[in-house]
C-alpha cells in the first residue's frame, strides 16, 4: 500500500446524511422525559464531536443526572438498528466508483461509536474496499485529536503529508491540520464554508466528484 494515493473520510455529514435519524431519535428521548425538543437543522451544530457532546449540546442547561439518563436512552434508541433514512449523499457512490478504479487507499475516521461506524460502512459501502474504518473508541481520543488519523497513516504505511482528509466540520479540518494532512472541506454536510476555511481547509468542494480534481493533480 505504500506510495498509493490515500483518502480518509469522515462519515456523518461527509459520506452519509444521518442528521434526520439522529434528530428524530434524540427528540423522541427528550419528549419521553418532558424536555424541550429541537429542530432538525439545530442538530447540524450539535453533532460532529461524539455522542457525549451531542447530549451536552441538546441539554445545555440540564443537570448531569438528566444528561446521563438522556445519553443512556439515546444510545438504546439509536443503536438498536441501522436507520432507513440514513443514506449516502448524492454523488458519493459515483466518487467511490472512480476512486475504486484508481485503486486508492480508502479509510474512514468518525466520532460515531466504533461498532456503528463499522456497521454503516459494511452496510452502505460493502462494494468498496475501505482498508481502515475507525469510530470512537474508549482508548483513542476522538477527533480533533489527530492520533486516530495518524494511526491510519501508520497502518497504511503512508506519510501523513501525502494523505487527503475529507470532512464537513471544523473538527475534521482541525484533525487534518494537526495530523499534517491535506484538508478537504465539503459543503453538502453540516457546516458552512466560513467554518471550514477558518479551521484550515486547504480545499473546498461543492460536489463529491469535485474531490477527484483535487486528488488527481
Amino acid at each position: 500500500m505504500a506510495g498509493k494515493k490515500t483518502i480518509i473520510f469522515d462519515l456523518d455529514g461527509t459520506l452519509i446524511d444521518s442528521l434526520e435519524d439522529i434528530a428524530v431519535c434524540m427528540n423522541k428521548v427528550l419528549e419521553e422525559l418532558n424536555l424541550p425538543i429541537h429542530k432538525i437543522d439545530d442538530y447540524k451544530y450539535f453533532v460532529g464531536s461524539g455522542v457525549n457532546v451531542l447530549v451536552n449540546n441538546a441539554l445545555k442547561d440540564s443537570s448531569q443526572e438528566i444528561k446521563n439518563e438522556v445519553l443512556k436512552r439515546f444510545k438504546k434508541e439509536y443503536d438498536q438498528q441501522l436507520h432507513a433514512k440514513t443514506k449516502p449523499y448524492e454523488g458519493i457512490y459515483e466518487l467511490l466508483d472512480e476512486l475504486k478504479k484508481l485503486d486508492y487507499n480508502l479509510a474512514v475516521l468518525s466520532n460515531k461509536p466504533h461498532d456503528f461506524t463499522i456497521a454503516y460502512v459494511d452496510y452502505l459501502f460493502k462494494d468498496y474496499n475501505f482498508k481502515e474504518v475507525h469510530g470512537q473508541k474508549q482508548e483513542v481520543p476522538r477527533k480533533p485529536d489527530p492520533i486516530g488519523a495518524i494511526n491510519i497513516a501508520k497502518a497504511l504505511n503512508i506519510p501523513c503529508s501525502e494523505i487527503f482528509f475529507v470532512g464537513d466540520t471544523m473538527v475534521d479540518m482541525q484533525t487534518a491540520k494537526s495530523a499534517n494532512m491535506k484538508a478537504i472541506g465539503v459543503l453538502w454536510g453540516f457546516r458552512d464554508e466560513e467554518e471550514l476555511l477558518t479551521n484550515g481547509a486547504d480545499f473546498i468542494v461543492k460536489h463529491p466528484l469535485d474531490i477527484l480534481e483535487i486528488v488527481n493533480r
